[in-house]
C-alpha cells in the first residue's frame, strides 16, 4: 500500500495465516482477461460511461497479486490502474489495494491534482490505498473497506476521514440465471463517497443477473446485466457487460 508500516501489517498477517492454506493450490496460476461494460459504475458512484477493464493476476497458495485498470469512452472520465495484494482461505479473505488515476481532485482543497504516478503525498497524489477484509458465507459474503493513506476523503473538520465501505452480497440461482443482490453503505462522514457525507448513508443497492452464452463447444461467453440504485443521491443505473 505505499509504505512500509502497511507492509509489515500485511506480511505479519500472512505469517500467521499461511498454514492454514496447506490445501491451497501448490502451483503458481495465473489469469488474464478484459471486461468489456456500457458503464463503470463503482459503490454507487459513476466513474465512467463504456469502458474497457483489463485484467491480470497470478496466485499461489491463497495469495494473490491482480493488475486491473479502466479505459472509458468519454475523455472526461479519469484513467484507472489498481494493483491489489490479497490474501484468501476458505472464505476469509484480506487485501491491500492501490487505487491510481490519470487525473483527480484534492479531497482536502478540491483543487486538480496536477501528479504523476510515482507521486506519493497526502491529498496531493493520484493514488488511494484501501485495506480490505471480509469472509464469504457462501450465502453470503460480507467485506469491509477502509481508505488507509492517500487521496483520502476528509471530514468537515478537514482531518482524514479513513473513508469506510460496508457490502453485502449474496449470490442466488432462479430461472436459469445466477444473480446476486447486493447492498454497501458508508459508516461515517467522508467527502470521499456520495459527492459528501454527514454520517451512515446506503450507497449502493443492486441486482445483477448474469449467464454464459455458449459460442462453440470450448467457449462460452459471460454475459451480465445490472440495476444499481444510490439512495444517498437518489440516481439509478442500468448497466450491462460481457467478459473475455
Amino acid at each position: 500500500m505505499g509504505t512500509r508500516l502497511q507492509k509489515s501489517v500485511f506480511l505479519g498477517l500472512t505469517a500467521v495465516l499461511l498454514p492454514a492454506a496447506a490445501a491451497a493450490q501448490d502451483k503458481v496460476e495465473a489469469s488474464v482477461g478484459a471486461d468489456l461494460v456500457s458503464g463503470y459504475i463503482w459503490r454507487g458512484q459513476e466513474l465512467g460511461d463504456v469502458s474497457i477493464q483489463p485484467s491480470a493476476s497470478v496466485s499461489w497458495k491463497g495469495l494473490s497479486l491482480t493488475a486491473w485498470g479502466s479505459a472509458s469512452w468519454g475523455r472526461e472520465y479519469a484513467k484507472e490502474f489498481d494493483l491489489t495484494l490479497g490474501y484468501a482461505v476458505k472464505g476469509f479473505s484480506v487485501s491491500v489495494t492501490d487505487y491510481s488515476f490519470s487525473k483527480g481532485a484534492n479531497f482536502k482543497t478540491g483543487a486538480d491534482i496536477d501528479g504523476k504516478y510515482f507521486h506519493f503525498g497526502s491529498w496531493s497524489t493520484l493514488h488511494v490505498y484501501e485495506a480490505q477484509v471480509g469472509y464469504d458465507f457462501g450465502f453470503l459474503a460480507v467485506n469491509w473497506y477502509t481508505n488507509i493513506g492517500g487521496n483520502d476523503g476528509r471530514k468537515s473538520d478537514g482531518k482524514r476521514a479513513y473513508s469506510s465501505y460496508l457490502s453485502l452480497s449474496a449470490p442466488f440461482s432462479w430461472a436459469g440465471l445466477d444473480w446476486n443482490a447486493a447492498v454497501g453503505a458508508t459508516p461515517w462522514e467522508t467527502s470521499f463517497y456520495n459527492g459528501g457525507s454527514n454520517g451512515f448513508a446506503v450507497s449502493e443497492v443492486s441486482l445483477q443477473a448474469a449467464k454464459s452464452i455458449r459460442i462453440t463447444e470450448r467457449y462460452s461467453l459471460p454475459l451480465f446485466a445490472k440495476v444499481i440504485w444510490n439512495p444517498a443521491m437518489e440516481r439509478g443505473f442500468f448497466v450491462a457487460g460481457m467478459s473475455f
